[in-house]
């Protein structure tokens, strides 16, 4: 059964509360299905997120459209695999989602000239440990982590805050290449992608005189 990812959850629900979403994403089938559900309030794009040029050029597009105010980083891939199995493809898919990171957070901070920005980066509990199958995936989570905890110390004081999200298991497509891990029995007793977007949705978008820092998402 295909299941919802929380990038899409994330989507619908911003659409919701009445923003206006750009989605970057690679499969275009479910950018057209979202382009024709959501006409008024949507815009999705196809592209490599580690391409430079790519990610400078829709950020400049997207700055057109109007003021950006949440930039979410969600991107990632896994590769689960003992340590001795992994190859270069394997750590060059899993870093994608850092470098990323990296490049939308870098080019938006340059249209948005350092201000008024939320910047969301949503990594994984495999950023605060290690995992015997998941040296690489750790290896990414913790380098996001560590960007995540410099652009805090970068801007601390400013109108740029930096929120560093770390959800455990969600149950969504992300595990159907890994099932020598993670089984479809183990994986249906994972969180609701759902429940978890509406938890950070409700955290980011706060209206107190506040910033929710980092958020820990556990199933109970």
């Amino acid at each position: 059964m295909e299941q919802v990812g929380l990038g899409l959850e994330l989507v619908k629900q911003f659409i919701k509360k009445k923003y206006f979403v750009c989605n970057i994403d690679k499969d275009l089938e479910k950018m057209k299905a979202l382009d024709n559900t959501y006409k008024d309030n949507y815009k999705g794009f196809i592209g490599d997120i580690s391409d430079s040029l790519f990610v400078k050029n829709i950020i400049n597009e997207i700055s057109n459209l109007g003021t950006i105010k949440i930039l979410i980083n969600n991107a990632g891939e896994p590769s689960f695999k003992l340590p001795t199995k992994y190859e270069k493809d394997d750590i060059d898919k899993c870093f994608k989602g850092l470098q990323g990171m990296i490049l939308f957070s870098t080019e938006t901070l340059k249209v948005k000239e350092e201000k008024d920005l939320k910047i969301v980066n949503i990594m994984s509990s495999a950023a605060l440990r290690g995992n015997k199958q998941e040296a690489v995936y750790c290896a990414t989570k913790w380098g996001e982590r560590g960007y995540t905890e410099s652009l805090k110390v970068a801007y601390k004081g400013t109108s740029v805050k930096v929120i560093g999200v770390y959800p455990g298991g969600i149950n969504t497509n992300f595990y159907k290449n890994s099932r020598d891990y993670v089984s479809e029995e183990k994986q249906s007793a994972f969180m609701n992608p759902c429940d978890v977007a509406k938890t950070i949705i409700e955290n980011v978008t706060n209206e107190s005189n506040l910033t929710v820092a980092d958020i820990i998402i556990e199933r109970n």
